[in-house]
């Protein structure tokens, strides 16, 4: 297959070959990622841990003085070149920490050890880095994505491009994002290693519970061709409404619509909430040390640890991270509780037999209260009433959906930033996707990549003030490009 370019007409490449993308996830499903590439067989271990790293940074409006006019650049960019304003001063060490695995990684295999790691790094970061001419970072990086002797001990997740949270992003733009991550990552790092892709990784762990943007949600991933999904602890439940009675075993989120459809993806929980300290001081070894097998179809398996966290964020990832990461490697390397990935752990639990229907099934978080109501097919409208009846008996209710943190709505009060960002999808709905214009004519490339970053979780969790500026005006010019340039 030929490979793609990289940018198009000064933009990242996005869109626009779409079958390519297509054959090479087809192709690479074809065949396992780790088999015969790895030392480590589960069949002789207690347990297992495996961390992913995630990296972003958003894209901002912010490369001049007038916010209508400015230039769009990375925010690392503009914190390197605002070094006295708060802590853009960790800038430098926020570089390092981008392509410092593709340091950590071959000294560890020089020793004989076995490193692992999963790393997830946004659109809007790879583009801001390749912008700002940071070329380092790719040379550190691409070994990783495409050498055998270095590929056995990472796994590339997807993820979506803008950074966006599933369960307040248009089901058609997030779709968009699946699918612009995998042309971007492809331009990059070749066709053969975006057919190794497996995991999804969504953005601050964010995860639909309305069932028919959850449906949307799942469905959009089993159309990408991935094979398994990163999920939080506690944004899931059992069909029942429990808690999950065993996270350290692989699940099957089941998701139903009002229409009467399911999609299902299988699912790797992540235990905890968010807290860098649980990655950079690598609590996963610690905790699946003090674990045992488990009996899953009748069968006796490892259970798998898994976190993630901020890979450059925080104090304890920028500095204590690299010497703790060699650390554990060095100790659990051979052991009986390895380090693995979670492709490279599932791919060896199928081969004994156990099928993705034996796992246990969850679904979202509160979904069990709608069904006790209603079936699916009953329908939108039925959902609808059934919705808003659980919120007037408990205003706790929602389905704004669950992240990593429980106590932050990714909706309520952000109309500043929320409207724009609906007014300009629904243009781009209406004038472009409505009209059929071809994904690779520059226009369309142009107003996706504009739409992509206005979605960006940032222009939300950072509040309100500048950074809902920088979320409004990235939608303004989505309606302006949409509107006006034919």
């Amino acid at each position: 297959m030929q490979e793609l370019p990289e940018c198009v007409d000064g933009l990242p490449n996005l869109c626009g070959s779409e079958q390519q993308i297509q054959g090479a996830v087809a192709a690479g499903r074809a065949r396992p990622v780790f088999d015969g590439q790895t030392p480590v067989d589960i069949s002789g271990v207690d347990s297992a841990f495996a961390v992913a790293l995630h990296m972003h940074q958003p894209l901002i409006p912010a490369g001049g003085p007038d916010l209508r006019t400015a230039a769009i650049v990375s925010n690392l960019q503009w914190m390197l070149e605002h070094p006295d304003v708060g802590d853009n001063h960790n800038a430098p060490v926020f570089h390092w920490c981008y392509k410092r695995m593709g340091e950590l990684i071959p000294q560890l295999l020089g020793e004989g050890k076995q490193p692992r790691i999963m790393l997830e790094y946004s659109g809007t970061l790879l583009h801001g880095l390749r912008h700002m001419g940071l070329d380092d970072v790719f040379d550190a990086l691409r070994p990783l994505a495409r050498d055998p002797d270095l590929r056995q001990a990472v796994e590339w997740l997807g993820c979506p491009w803008g950074h966006a949270v599933a369960p307040s992003t248009p089901v058609q733009d997030y779709r968009l994002h699946v699918r612009a991550w995998q042309h971007h990552f492809a331009a990059i790092f070749g066709l053969e290693a975006l057919g190794r892709v497996r995991g999804f990784s969504p953005a601050e762990m964010a995860l639909p519970n309305h069932p028919d943007v959850a449906y949307a949600f799942v469905k959009t991933l089993n159309d990408c061709g991935y094979g398994w999904l990163l999920v939080q602890e506690h944004t899931v439940e059992l069909p029942d409404g429990r808690p999950l009675e065993r996270p350290h075993l692989p699940h099957r989120l089941v998701c139903a619509s009002s229409g009467g459809d399911t999609a299902e993806i299988v699912a790797v929980v992540k235990t905890q909430g968010s807290d860098t300290k649980l990655v950079g001081q690598l609590q996963p070894y610690d905790e699946a040390k003090g674990l045992s097998r488990l009996e899953l179809a009748g069968r006796l398996v490892p259970p798998l640890v898994t976190q993630i966290a901020d890979g450059e964020n925080g104090g304890v990832m920028m500095n204590e991270f690299p010497a703790k990461y060699l650390e554990v490697v060095r100790a659990c390397s051979g052991s009986r509780t390895p380090m693995l990935n979670v492709t490279e752990y599932l791919e060896q639990l199928f081969a004994t037999g156990i099928e993705p229907a034996d796992l246990p099934a969850i679904q979202p978080l509160d979904q069990h209260r709608i069904w006790e109501q209603m079936a699916p097919g009953d329908g939108p409208d039925r959902l609808a009433g059934v919705v808003e009846q659980l919120r007037r008996e408990d205003g706790r209710f929602h389905m704004e959906g669950g992240s990593w943190t429980n106590d932050r709505s990714w909706v309520r009060g952000y109309d500043q930033v929320l409207i724009p960002m609906e007014h300009a999808s629904a243009l781009f709905q209406e004038r472009v996707l409505g009209r059929g214009v071809f994904t690779g004519d520059p226009r369309y490339r142009t107003a996706l990549f504009h739409l992509l970053a206005a979605e960006t979780s940032c222009y939300r969790y950072w509040g309100k003030g500048v950074w809902t500026d920088y979320g409004a005006e990235l939608s303004r010019r989505v309606a302006d490009i949409v509107t006006h340039d034919r």
